[in-house]
């Protein structure tokens, strides 16, 4: 019997040095895609697929990320003194229930599969699911939401997954392809940024996780992989060792990452056009300034 999956780990305790000086003194995870932090995206996207528990793996310098979900009584008591339900209604969704949420600190940074390691004392014997902020993905359905209801049919584990160009496949994890069913792949092998060439196929893993258990297990050896990090990809790819199932999904929706400054600039063009409030404004900017472009080339 599968178990239904509750709980979900943030990990979050990046420097953010790409986006130096702003993160210098605010978490990247609280920079705004348009008018919501990062972090709101990922934590409205696991509320939707129906996590009840919320693990964040923190580092030193992250209070502002701790503060952004709690209460807020002297802005609400003036929004409520001008009438602005509007916004109050927005205030709501930033607010997590007592208990629903729990921070863990990882003291250095020595990669991925350590960050959800830290993890494992709230994790206990569940499978639970990882979000990576980076990934900002704008899909009808949320993309975690997808996966659990391809969870729901196969168990095991399953990882979010879309095709690159084979140029840019040694900067992911990337899957060895068992068998091919559209939507769904049985996974035979994950290799963690494989060298030019040498990828065994351009189909990679990107920032959302639903994980057996067994992996904090074979996390705890602490095995050091690619870039002399504890790699995640490492301890799901022990579950196939150990004959136990591993899918990655062919998410619907539009992957942006967010660790990047282009791809940061890309979502928020992306989710600028795509509000009723500003789409038609910003649309309208946006031709005028590529046609002076062009018109000055």
């Amino acid at each position: 019997m599968k178990r239904k999956v509750t709980k979900a780990v943030f990990p979050v305790a990046g420097l953010g040095t790409r986006f130096l000086p702003a993160t210098k003194s605010i978490p990247k995870e609280i920079m705004t895609l348009v008018d919501r932090p990062l972090i709101q995206y990922a934590i409205d996207e696991a509320r939707a697929a129906g996590i009840e528990e919320f693990v964040f793996v923190t580092s030193r310098g992250k209070s502002a990320l701790e503060d952004y979900f709690d209460d807020a009584p002297e802005l609400e008591a003036a929004l409520r003194e001008k009438n602005k339900t509007d916004l109050l209604a927005v205030l709501a969704g930033t607010y997590m229930e007592s208990g629903a949420i729990a921070y863990v600190r990882q003291n250095r940074a020595q990669g991925l599969g350590h960050a959800v390691w830290c993890a494992r004392q709230l994790v206990g014997n569940e499978p639970f699911a990882v979000i990576l902020t980076d990934d900002v993905i704008a899909a009808d359905k949320p993309c975690l939401q997808q996966m659990m209801e391809a969870y729901e049919e196969t168990g095991g584990n399953v990882v979010a997954a879309m095709e690159v160009p084979p140029a840019k496949a040694s900067s992911y994890g990337v899957l060895d392809i068992a068998e091919d069913m559209g939507s769904l792949v049985r996974v035979r092998g994950m290799v963690e940024k494989p060298k030019a060439g040498e990828a065994p196929s351009n189909l990679a893993v990107i920032g959302r996780y639903i994980l057996s258990p067994n992996v904090m297990t074979h996390l705890n050896a602490r095995k050091v992989g690619a870039g002399g990090e504890i790699q995640l990809t490492d301890a799901i790819a022990q579950e196939i060792v150990q004959g136990n199932p591993v899918y990655g999904f062919r998410f619907r929706g539009q992957r942006f990452d967010c660790g990047s400054k282009a791809g940061f600039l890309q979502a928020t063009v992306a989710f600028g056009l795509a509000r009723e409030d500003l789409g038609e404004e910003f649309g309208q900017y946006l031709r005028e300034t590529v046609a002076l472009r062009a018109a000055a080339q």
